[in-house]
């Protein structure tokens, strides 16, 4: 495998810890309508899938269903009112953060997470002055799982995409870095949805902790 000189991380579920924000959002949208709150046991594992996730678990409402647009809509405007209320970067990721600086070894984000969120978010955890690129749901044409995202991160970045790593919580994470012909690593700490178990995902490596993908890049 070539030498990595660039590491991507997804947002949600592999950065930072946004679950508690997403799953807050659904909870006070279905107090508005009269719904008790679900547990968040049962919420948590659907963050990674975005509005759609949310909106499915919490009304069992799916795109092209009667009603679903208004309520991913009004879900999102919710969400946007407490992005950064509970919502931090994962504990066990700060140390990682730094040895990747000290390497050097620039980072950088790409998440199918709207620009309209994932900048003030990225901004409110003090992140925009250390990630070298964000890429947005949005930057692109296409989202994961297409390549078309992780491409234009790398060459933002000026590193060769074969000489990148993506770091992911969900299938398609390993799908479109796969596409992208990047090395991909499963992030098992993340929330992982209810698919395919993590080992089935083809990614190189499945890394259980922060800590395990310096391992991985041979980083003490």
């Amino acid at each position: 495998m070539p030498r990595v000189e660039a590491v991507l991380f997804d947002l949600d579920g592999t950065l930072v810890d946004s679950a508690p924000d997403l799953a807050g959002a659904a909870n006070e949208l279905r107090a508005e309508h009269g719904l008790p709150p679900l547990p968040y046991e049962r919420l948590r594992p659907m963050v990674g899938t975005g509005a759609r996730g949310m909106v499915g678990v919490a009304f069992g409402r799916a795109p092209g269903d009667e009603g679903f647009e208004e309520l991913r809509d009004a879900f999102l405007a919710r969400y946007e009112q407490r992005l950064l209320q509970d919502t931090a970067v994962f504990a066990a990721m700060h140390g990682v953060l730094q040895r990747l600086e000290a390497a050097p070894l620039p980072w950088g984000i790409v998440t199918n997470k709207a620009l309209r969120f994932a900048t003030p978010l990225v901004q409110g955890l003090d992140l925009h002055r250390r990630s070298a690129v964000l890429i947005g749901g949005d930057s692109t044409p296409h989202a994961k799982p297409h390549p078309a995202p992780l491409l234009e991160a790398a060459r933002r970045i000026g590193v060769d995409p074969a000489r990148c790593v993506y770091v992911g919580d969900d299938h398609r994470d390993i799908v479109a870095g796969r596409a992208a012909g990047m090395a991909t690593l499963a992030a098992g700490w993340g929330y992982l949805g209810q698919g395919e178990a993590i080992e089935a995902w083809g990614a190189d490596a499945v890394v259980s902790e922060p800590a395990a993908l310096l391992h991985w890049l041979d980083l003490p």
